[in-house]
């Protein structure tokens, strides 16, 4: 081989180890650096799409739990309340008064009246209190009002769109419509007397020996308020004396008002993500460490069950007739 062969020869090599021009340099840093940083983010994939996955997650959980779960919840919730409420009727205890026959103030979410409205399908147990958790159950009876069929005025709240929506078609309901509310006094009917929205002007007050029902809930779209919506109704069958009331209306919580945001167990919801969030690092790394199938069994039923829990927590700041 001749002199020029062997220069060609180191030429040829040394294009492999430096490069002859500024382009190429530059070229060549730009590959080094774009290697470089690959590697860097190569191991935080899995972190982002652990994050990203458990936000879609706990986003369409979120709404499979409000408009598919919270029904069959309010169905249970139903069930259950129907058989106590039916106990105590045939043993004569059922509640007339904001206490009960032991004379203890009645609990949120007690059961304390059926009503049944058949032209609007609705047939549902009352229960005392009207914050969104207790809504959660049944329409709701605030506690500064008489219980329906006693004299005076009683209020009746119920959820539009989400947990049964049992007052979802109450603007459809035809002004002289009769229906009946079953109490511990009896069996009351009512007539329909119209509908009203906020701001409408609001029915003379009650005479003696009158009594009269108000069903409230919101008007809208499904799952999208936009304002109140009320339905009065007078009683057409025998007056019953009032129960003892401990609660007035300045006492009224705004939990238990119109649009009431329930906010007094955010602490709950903090832990619940704080737990939920645990749960995802501690899946991340034992993906990283052993693998998907042992992540899978592990976390996946503990991961389930805490976003539940946030779930749970997370609808009680909904406004609590939606």
């Amino acid at each position: 081989m001749g002199l020029f062969d062997n220069e060609s020869l180191r030429g040829r090599r040394s294009k492999g180890v430096a490069p002859t021009s500024a382009n190429q340099a530059a070229r060549v840093a730009a590959k080094i650096a774009a290697e470089s940083s690959s590697e860097v983010t190569k191991p935080n994939r899995p972190i982002l799409r652990g994050i990203v996955g458990m936000t879609t997650l706990f986003t369409a959980m979120f709404l499979l739990n409000l408009m598919v779960f919270s029904h069959i919840f309010h169905i249970s919730e139903q069930t259950r309340l129907r058989n106590e409420f039916r106990d105590q009727l045939a043993a004569s205890v059922a509640p007339t008064a904001e206490v009960d026959f032991e004379k203890r103030i009645l609990q949120q979410g007690a059961p304390v009246g059926v009503i049944k409205i058949p032209s609007l399908g609705v047939d549902e147990v009352i229960v005392e209190g009207t914050d969104s958790a207790t809504l959660r159950s049944g329409p709701g009876h605030r506690r500064d009002t008489v219980l329906p069929g006693q004299q005076g005025i009683s209020i009746i709240m119920g959820r539009s769109s989400a947990y049964g929506g049992p007052f979802a078609n109450l603007q459809s309901l035809k002004a002289g419509t009769e229906f009946k509310v079953i109490t511990g006094q009896g069996v009351q009917v009512f007539k329909s007397l119209g509908i009203r929205y906020a701001g409408d002007l609001s029915l003379p007050p009650v005479g003696s020996g009158e009594s009269r029902l108000i069903l409230a809930t919101a008007r809208g779209g499904a799952y999208n308020p936009q304002g109140m919506v009320y339905y009065d109704a007078q009683l057409v069958s025998k007056v019953q004396p009032r129960g003892l009331r401990i609660t007035s209306t300045a006492n009224v919580s705004p939990e238990d008002r119109e649009f009431g945001f329930d906010t007094r167990f955010a602490w709950a919801l903090v832990l619940a993500l704080q737990l939920l969030i645990a749960l995802e690092i501690g899946a991340i790394w034992c993906w990283r460490k052993f693998g998907s199938r042992s992540t899978y069994l592990v976390f996946t039923p503990l991961l389930l069950l805490a976003s539940i829990l946030v779930m749970d927590q997370a609808t009680r700041l909904l406004p609590n007739l939606l």
